[in-house]
């Protein structure tokens, strides 16, 4: 299964492609709902007088919706063009936010949730699959160093956006603020957006669809059951224990599909050793991203006693930090490569993530912001050269498999992430309180814990690095024969 792929349009030197520009916009108004409700938790539980767990389920239900729709995507961005994508995926955003922002019960709040999240599932492999069609390879460094912006960024601004808002109104007004920006977007983008790949019909094998939906949003849906302290961690267990075999399942018919039809996810892009390490750093970095932000807001709030506002405000200056440097990290990835950036990025994420191990209630604030700082320059500096690198390294009929896989890896990371360092945290603290410490230093000792995992865990992109090639022109030399890189036939 394959698009056919037009020739690609002249690109100027130093300009961004319209296609481009107008999908990291689009693609930064629809991440940014992923973690915009974090703060709003408070707000939905007397609005809608539902318990804090019931709460939970805006972020987890969007994290869960990625999970299941996205390996579709790949299937379906061949199928259709890229101005058809495009609207099928802001048309079903822009229904899922005024379902959102008019929703007279959480029911139909969580609905709105889950249509969001399916039309923010198409949008990212679109973006993915669109700049390495359009960008020529010396010019991918810089372009996807702004690209950065939207897949990283928009998640860590979230919070913060989200305090400085609901120090105006209602948790409501979090969606009528997204609702014409994202009207606009769509407007300019059916009109700007050009087709660059003609649409090429194949089957879909219903199978996969229904299998990948239950491994991968299985995985996603048991994962967010294990930090919980009512007692569920046993059946979150047998949940993932279910999802994983039904990814096992997906994954052992994908295998027979290539051989002899149309897989829904083309695994020969894990035989691509660049892309398969990129995979690898990317999960990790993501996962780090996501359990910070997790545990930064608890231990600013529940422990110090900061604002949504202030903890917004605290936190923001790295965020921005991160997304400011994305075009200066491309340019010196097309100039020198992937080794003095992502090397020291991981060292960096290593070092932030060790610092917040050494939380207490007396931490000058200054250093917290500094080593959010650290973290998010970090993330910066390795995510555009690993994602670029990655993505390089595919044949053009695997692009959009390869994208499709990225995306749910950081969905399946992002809850692995938020569980792993919730059910550290809870069960450091649950034990210490049971031997007789105070509430306030066992979940202080517990938020230690927590971040001391995710810097353990980090530690491994440190290895990954040091195995990635410098440029793309190397990866593609590296994997040269270690996959079979025809595409299968429709």
């Amino acid at each position: 299964m394959s698009a056919v792929i037009q020739e690609r349009p002249a690109v100027q030197a130093g300009r961004i492609p319209t296609v481009v520009r107008l999908l990291v916009l689009a693609t930064f108004v629809v991440i940014l709902n992923e973690t915009i409700l974090i703060n709003a938790i408070p707000r939905l539980m007397d609005s809608l007088r539902i318990t804090e767990q019931s709460a939970q389920w805006v972020s987890t239900a969007f994290m869960l919706t990625m999970a299941a729709v996205i390996p579709i995507t790949g299937w379906l961005l061949q199928r259709v063009t890229t101005r058809q994508a495009y609207a099928i995926a802001m048309g079903v955003f822009l229904t899922g936010t005024v379902l959102s922002a008019a929703a007279p019960s959480f029911e139909v709040l969580l609905l709105g949730r889950i249509v969001q999240a399916a039309g923010t599932a198409v949008m990212m492999p679109l973006l993915m699959t669109t700049l390495v069609i359009v960008v020529p390879e010396h010019d991918r460094g810089r372009v996807m160093g702004n690209v950065t912006l939207a897949i990283s960024v928009a998640p860590a601004l979230g919070p913060a956006v989200s305090g400085l808002i609901l120090q105006v109104g209602s948790w409501r007004l979090l969606f009528v603020v997204v609702l014409p920006i994202a009207a606009v977007v769509t407007l300019l983008g059916l009109r700007k957006v050009d087709n660059i790949s003609e649409p090429q019909v194949s089957s879909i094998d219903w199978l996969s669809v229904a299998v990948a939906a239950l491994g991968f949003g299985g995985l996603v849906y048991g994962l967010n059951f294990l930090g919980d302290t009512d007692g569920r961690g046993g059946l979150g267990i047998g949940i993932v224990i279910a999802g994983v075999a039904a990814i096992a399942v997906f994954v052992i018919r994908q295998l027979k599909l290539q051989r002899t039809g149309v897989p829904l996810m083309d695994l020969r892009t894990l035989g691509h050793r660049t892309y398969s390490l990129s995979l690898a750093l990317m999960s990790i970095g993501f996962l780090a991203m996501l359990g910070s932000m997790i545990l930064l807001p608890l231990y600013l709030q529940n422990m110090r006693g900061l604002s949504p506002l202030e903890t917004g405000l605290l936190v923001m200056p790295g965020g921005l930090a991160m997304g400011l440097l994305g075009p200066t990290v491309g340019k010196v990835f097309d100039r020198f490569g992937s080794r003095p950036l992502v090397l020291p990025g991981s060292i960096g994420m290593v070092l932030a993530l060790g610092g917040f191990t050494q939380v207490s209630m007396t931490m000058p604030y200054w250093q917290v912001l500094g080593l959010h700082a650290l973290l998010m320059v970090s993330l910066a500096a390795t995510f555009t050269p690993v994602f670029t690198l990655g993505m390089g390294a595919l044949p053009p009929h695997l692009y959009s498999h390869g994208s499709s896989m990225l995306g749910t890896l950081q969905q399946v990371a992002a809850a692995f992430g938020t569980a792993l360092v919730v059910t550290v945290m809870s069960a450091r603290t649950a034990h210490l309180v049971a031997d007789g410490v105070a509430a306030v230093p066992a979940e202080l000792s517990g938020m230690k814990l927590a971040f001391g995992v995710a810097t353990a865990l980090t530690l491994v992109t440190i290895v990954v690095a040091a195995k990635l090639p410098r440029r793309i022109a190397a990866a593609g030399a590296q994997d040269h024969g270690s996959a079979t890189d025809q595409p299968t036939g429709s």
